[in-house]
């Protein structure tokens, strides 16, 4: 087996030698270069040149994606234009892609991004999500499935007669953080379905006054499209700072994304004032990278439905008599 996998590494070597590729290293020390064809939760499918290799995920030490390869930007001036690239796969963990695309306008921008947006919906209410890649991992508020675990995520297809719905019912609660409203949920039985994802944006290039827009199921309204600029960048609520917008954000819009206007995600819709138009709020991006490369301090144990945020209570005084300094100091 040894002997057939360094014939292996040697030709694809030679023939990736050359050409920006994707990197694979195993645990037993050896390095592959390739093309990452398709990733599975078991395995990734490596086209090394010369032939297509089946990699068990637990025989791999890390793999990385190349940043040049099948991200090139679309022609913006091209009026038949309407995909763009997904963006760089981070390095963070691997879950969420990283957005580097030319900006263009809000309706290609819901042209490209609106199939990554889906409804989340529980036994106590409704919201919306945004898928991170292709394995079915999705970013919602924690609210929407707060005290739940019976959850479905309804994801809508683009057909020839428009969208067709297809319910979920198989979520996976991977992790939740209440104290920022963040929750990770996966689809388990997503099978041969292709999704849609979407890449988080920079908050750093975010500036008061750029243009953005929301897509989410307001009081639902599915896939609805609302839109305004960044009103303030530094909104503080509880000892949290959030991204303020006139975009109208509305019960039902919770969990869904912000997107700038090359249609990456700047922040997690989570609020807004009902009876007061033009007061939005959302979580910035950085919140929820953050959330999701620090994943496992928040991973939810569905025996322990106070996971993420629940904290050891000191042991309580054993000796329950009064202490003897206290007796020396009473007067009677």
């Amino acid at each position: 087996m040894k002997a057939i996998w360094s014939s292996l590494f040697v030709v694809a070597s030679l023939v990736c030698s050359l050409c920006h590729a994707d990197r694979v290293v195993l645990k037993e020390g050896q390095s592959l270069t390739g093309d990452i064809l398709a990733e599975k939760q078991s395995v990734i499918y490596v086209d090394v040149g010369v032939d297509v290799l089946k990699i068990p995920k637990q025989q791999i030490l890390e793999y990385e994606y190349s940043d040049a390869v099948g991200f090139e930007q679309p022609d913006v001036n091209d009026p038949n234009q309407t995909e763009q690239p997904a963006g760089r796969l981070s390095n963070a963990n691997r879950l969420y892609y990283s957005g580097d695309r030319e900006k263009t306008t809000i309706e290609k921008c819901v042209e490209t991004a609106s199939e990554a947006v889906v409804k989340v919906s529980s036994p106590a209410g409704m919201g919306s999500g945004f898928f991170l890649n292709e394995q079915g991992y999705l970013i919602t508020n924690y609210h929407v499935i707060e005290k739940e675990t019976k959850i479905e995520v309804t994801v809508f297809h683009k057909v020839e007669t428009g969208f067709e719905k297809k319910k979920f019912k198989k979520v996976k609660i991977e992790a939740i953080n209440p104290f920022v409203d963040l929750a990770l949920l996966r689809i388990e039985d997503l099978e041969d379905v292709k999704v849609k994802y979407v890449p988080l944006g920079d908050i750093d290039r975010l500036k008061v006054g750029e243009k953005v827009f929301a897509i989410g199921n307001p009081l639902g309204l599915e896939r609805t499209v609302t839109d305004g600029v960044i009103s303030t960048m530094n909104r503080a609520f509880e000892g949290l700072i959030y991204l303020q917008t006139n975009a109208d954000i509305n019960p039902g819009n919770s969990g869904g994304p912000l997107f700038n206007l090359a249609g990456e995600v700047v922040g997690v819709t989570n609020m807004g004032y009902i009876f007061f138009g033009g007061l939005g709020f959302a979580i910035p991006v950085n919140y929820v990278k953050h959330f999701i490369e620090n994943r496992d301090a928040f991973a939810y144990d569905k025996d322990n439905p106070n996971t993420g945020y629940r904290y050891i209570q000191p042991d309580r005084r054993r000796n329950k008599s009064e202490p003897k300094f206290l007796k020396g100091d009473r007067k009677d």
